[in-house]
């Protein structure tokens, strides 16, 4: 099959020709099929480059301020500034923060499978033949897997959660007052079939969400249904599902909602739906309370609906414990009935108020399962709110103990007025500032890369404009903003003095310093937000005068939050960056030069106690040889030396034999010969 093509214009020789064959005529269709829903905008910057392509050709036969050229230039124009604009939107809101960039490392993205090493080795046919396969299994491949912690299955959770608030708390009260259910059949079938539909999506849902194993997330459909299916909570969905309610179309509608009972069987989706928000609420414990709330207004509404049912059992208005008749016109309304039973439950359950006593022996059971029920939810309301409202409250009754006990103390031992006051606004103002919170305890749970993180966010503002952060490595970073501590210091502090010795680095988060002369009162300097000092005093700059002294006075203009870097730890994240500490140093020593604290070293003498260094190690290294040797030698002399003595020891009795001390009879040759003996084992030793 062949396709001609033709475009006419005003010059007759522009027609072109363009042959396809029918296999390029399909697959084309299918990628501009698949490629039409990407963008609206590429369609749109198309059709104007078309547009402005066919002006250009009739800019030379005709007038460029009249007609098509005109149109031209203003599609030009409108395309420029499309691109332009798109360009910076781009550039705008994709932009990543370069400090944190930097920390994190780059962003992750899907791994993708890399090329098979036979891919070049296969022949055309099957090139060809794989690639019309892939073509028309793109859009077969792209099956959505959930994240249980995504934004997505959250609202998700959201939708289920209502549709099942909708069965637990309608569904009931609809069995029980048959004039509610009566009153409004289509809504109610309306509504309950939407909220089947939610109920079939949801198990959709559940067969495309993927679990963690090995810290990966699962995203294998098959494995995800198989491993679904062999759950309760899949047999339970199940029966959730089953149209028991199209018994009704035998009973009748009156009995629609009891058919409808098992729908509640979805329960444990509206739990995990308060689970999930209570992690990701800003407000827990408000959050809390609402939920328990919410729970015992259930419970009143499930009693009161079972008293209204248990009444019309017995008989309503059959005595005075039960509801009474309808025929009376008080208690003849559906919204009188409702609020009725609803007084009733939440008397008996709560314990509180007079309730007309039982009569009938059914009654008197009734009302001793609601008296337990009721002495439950008692228990429970108590130990929760009081707990919440504890927790509620630790944060300020912590810290007012501490403010208690500084006061004890300092009345104690009779302290000021006015440094007790100082003292007192000091906590004030943390109160105030919400400065009460000790950060290091809060994240001591995290992993450092993590408790590195939320600090660096935490602080993001401030660490940009410290200089010595900027150009750190992400180690180093991470090290120190792991031993950064947090200081409040009051109007008047002094934070160091000139000549003190120097344990710290600050760097000021907030507030403002002013460095000071000898008085106290003199200005020379005023340092801001993002300003360190304190770093020339523990690097033990090498020609430094004031050695780890301060070299300035510093002083707090008002309340100031700083964060304190100590010189152990300093040193400790500094050992393992010898480039970061050059830099540091380098700084330390321009400041120092450029105040005269700087003193002139000899590089020559330096140099030459290295090369002295050096000999020395060579000479060690030389004796070091040569008494291994000396020692090795007098290990083999030792050795021969007992080798000898034991050789002696052998001819000792055999020297004694020989002697002839038997044949004396007074025992004088033996003396004799034992002395000879003797000197010649001297002799020889």
């Amino acid at each position: 099959m062949v396709c001609f093509c033709s475009m006419t214009g005003t010059v007759q020789d522009s027609h072109r020709l363009s042959v396809k064959t029918w296999t390029e005529e399909e697959s084309d269709r299918a990628d501009s099929t698949l490629s039409r829903a990407q963008s609206m905008c590429d369609d749109t910057s198309s059709e104007l480059q078309r547009m402005a392509a066919i002006d250009r050709r009739d800019i030379n036969s005709q007038n460029s301020f009249r007609g098509r050229g005109a149109l031209s230039r203003i599609v030009n124009m409108v395309m420029t500034l499309r691109e332009w604009a798109q360009k910076s939107l781009n550039e705008e809101t994709e932009r990543p923060d370069s400090f944190l960039e930097r920390f994190r490392g780059p962003a992750n993205t899907d791994m993708q499978a890399p090329p098979s090493r036979f891919s070049h080795s296969r022949t055309g046919s099957d090139a060809d033949n794989e690639a019309r396969r892939s073509r028309r299994s793109r859009g077969k491949c792209n099956i959505v897997v959930l994240s249980p912690s995504d934004d997505v299955y959250y609202h998700w959770l959201m939708v289920i959660g209502v549709a099942v608030f909708y069965n637990w708390t309608l569904l009931v009260v609809r069995a029980c007052f048959d004039e509610l259910q009566m009153r409004n059949v289509l809504v109610w079938l309306v509504l309950d079939y939407i909220c089947d539909g939610v109920y079939i999506l949801d198990i959709a849902v559940r067969l495309h969400t993927g679990f963690l194993d090995q810290g990966l997330m699962v995203k294998d459909v098959q494995r995800l249904r198989e491993t679904y299916v062999r759950t309760l909570q899949c047999k339970l969905d199940i029966c959730s599902i089953l149209p028991t309610d199209l018994l009704y179309l035998t009973v009748g509608s009156s009995y629609t909602p009891l058919l409808r009972f098992n729908r509640l069987l979805r329960l444990m989706r509206l739990f995990e739906f308060f689970e999930r928000t209570e992690t990701r609420t800003g407000y827990p414990n408000a959050f809390r309370i609402c939920k328990l709330v919410l729970y015992i207004l259930v419970i009143i509404h499930w009693n009161a609906c079972g008293y209204y049912s248990f009444s019309k059992v017995l008989g309503l208005g059959s005595d005075s414990w039960v509801y009474p008749n309808a025929s009376d016109p008080e208690f003849g309304s559906l919204t009188r009935s409702y609020i009725y039973c609803l007084y009733w439950s939440t008397l008996t359950l709560t314990t509180i108020g007079e309730t007309p006593p039982p009569v009938r022996d059914e009654e008197y059971l009734f009302l001793i399962f609601d008296f337990l029920v009721g002495v439950l939810i008692f228990a429970s309301i108590v130990g929760n709110v009081g707990a919440m409202i504890s927790n509620m409250n630790a944060t300020r009754a912590t810290f007012q103990s501490r403010v208690d006990t500084l006061k004890h103390y300092m009345h104690f031992r009779h302290v000021s007025k006015m440094l007790e006051q100082r003292v007192i606004r000091w906590f004030d103002y943390l109160w105030t500032n919400q400065k009460t919170i000790d950060e290091q305890e809060v994240l001591r749970s995290l992993p450092n890369k993590l408790r590195a993180e939320i600090a660096i966010n935490v602080h993001l503002d401030t660490l940009k404009k410290v200089r010595i952060f900027q150009d750190c490595e992400a180690g180093l970073l991470v090290e120190l903003v792991l031993k950064l501590r947090p200081q409040v210091f009051s109007p008047g502090d002094y934070i160091c003095r000139k000549g003190d010795v120097g344990k710290e680095m600050y760097i000021i988060k907030d507030g403002q310093l002013a460095v000071v002369g000898e008085d106290g009162v003199t200005q020379f300097a005023v340092l801001t937000s993002g300003s360190c000092f304190g770093e020339i005093s523990i690097l033990n700059i090498s020609g430094s005068k004031m050695g780890n002294r301060r070299t300035a006075n510093i002083r707090s203009l008002g309340y100031s939050d700083l964060f304190c870097l100590s010189k152990q730890d300093l040193m400790e994240a500094l050992q393992e960056f010898p480039h970061a500490r050059a830099q540091l140093e380098q700084r330390g020593r321009d400041i120092l030069q450029k105040e005269g604290l700087l003193e002139e070293v000899n590089v020559s003498a330096g140099e030459e106690i290295e090369e002295k260094v050096e000999r020395l190690e060579s000479s060690l290294d030389r004796l070091q040889t040569c008494l291994a040797r000396l020692q090795s030698e007098f290990n083999s002399s030792q050795l021969r030396l007992k080798k000898r003595i034991t050789n002696l020891e052998h001819n000792i009795p055999t020297a004694a034999t020989g002697s002839g001390f038997l044949s004396d009879a007074d025992g004088n040759e033996s003396v004799s010969g034992g002395d000879s003996v003797r000197s010649e084992i001297n002799i020889r030793l």
